[in-house]
Formats: C-alpha cells, sequence, structure tokens
C-alpha cells in the first residue's frame, strides 16, 4: 500500500508539472512584431527578433529604412563561407549606405556573437555603422564588444545557409542573392 501511495503522489506532481508548463507556454507574452523584422529571401523567410534594449539607434534606423523599403532588393555583397553574410549597401560594393547618416556604436558585453547574431557592419571607425547589416554562420567571439548587436534570427536560419557566398578571403560575391523585402513585422497584414 505504500507504494501506490508513492505512486500516486509522484503522478499528482508530474500531473501538475506538466500542466503549469503547459499554462505557461499558452500564458506567454506575444510576440513584440514591432521589434520583429521579415527579412524575405527567395528561399524562404527569416524572422529577426530586434533588440531595441541594447542598440535603441540601430533597431529605430532599420525600422525607418525597412519602412521606406530601403532594403528590397539590395544583394548580400560580402559572404563568407563559416563566417557571416553581409547586405545592406544599395551600390551592392560594401561602401554605400543610406542617405541618414553614421550611428554611434551601441556596444554591448552581455551578448555575443552566435550563430543567427545580427550586427551592424561599419569601417574601422566604431561609430560609423548606417545601414548595413551582417548575420552569423558561426560564433565569433573576436567581434564581442567591437561590433554593435541589434537583433537575432529567431526562424529561417536554414534559409540564411542558403544565401550564395562569395570566393576568396574578402568573400566579396559575383551574382550575389538579393534581399526580396525587408519588413517590420507589425506592418505586415
Amino acid at each position: 500500500m505504500h507504494r501506490r501511495a508513492l505512486l500516486a503522489t509522484l503522478t499528482a506532481i508530474t500531473a501538475t508539472t506538466l500542466s503549469g508548463a503547459f499554462m505557461s507556454d499558452a500564458q506567454a507574452a506575444p510576440p513584440d512584431l514591432e521589434n520583429e523584422i521579415y527579412l524575405d529571401l527567395t528561399s524562404g523567410r527569416v524572422v529577426i527578433q530586434m533588440f531595441p534594449d541594447i542598440a535603441p539607434k540601430h533597431v529605430e534606423r532599420v525600422k525607418i529604412l525597412a519602412r521606406k523599403d530601403f532594403y528590397d532588393g539590395i544583394p548580400f555583397h560580402r559572404v563568407i563561407e563559416g563566417f557571416m553574410a553581409q547586405g545592406g549597401d544599395p551600390t551592392g560594393t560594401g561602401s554605400g549606405g543610406s542617405d541618414m547618416g553614421s550611428l554611434p556604436a551601441e556596444f554591448t558585453r552581455t551578448r555575443k556573437f552566435l550563430r543567427g547574431t545580427v550586427g551592424a557592419a561599419r569601417t574601422s571607425d566604431p561609430n560609423s555603422a548606417n545601414s548595413q547589416f551582417f548575420i552569423m554562420f558561426a560564433p565569433a567571439s573576436s567581434l564581442d564588444g567591437q561590433y554593435t548587436i541589434w537583433g537575432q534570427v529567431i526562424s529561417g536560419m536554414e534559409f540564411v545557409d542558403q544565401i550564395k557566398r562569395g570566393s576568396g578571403g574578402s568573400g566579396i560575391v559575383q551574382g550575389p542573392d538579393k534581399i526580396v523585402h525587408l519588413r517590420v513585422a507589425a506592418d505586415v497584414k
């Protein structure tokens, strides 16, 4: 009889734990669509969660440019296997940007450059980011605290993996893949 009581108690605890887990999933906060973007590629949709808490100026810039259709048709001009895919330059050369001017660095030590991390591309001047960004294929601790992190891919990384790679050490792409659309999720009906 003691075993039955123990088994009944364990069953009740397990049921309560599972019930709580399902309830917390159901009660989870809905996504913040104002701080998510949809990056549509020819292969599929990539969803990126933006971080206005750590990079408010960069997140605001991306939203402004997305709402102006700035990124539509822009190539991924620099794509290095095992490292990252970079786009956001309307000239496709890596030296262009929007007409909005440079942004100040918003570096953080609380987030690291991991697979799917989205960072702001810049020149050697830490305060030179504009419209270019890159998505990491793999972790790169050498970038931590040196570049602004403004987002993280939360779905569709398999489509980022399909972006055409460049050749040589520079990763410059001939006939590059392009962004089909980049939209703030809240604006997509």
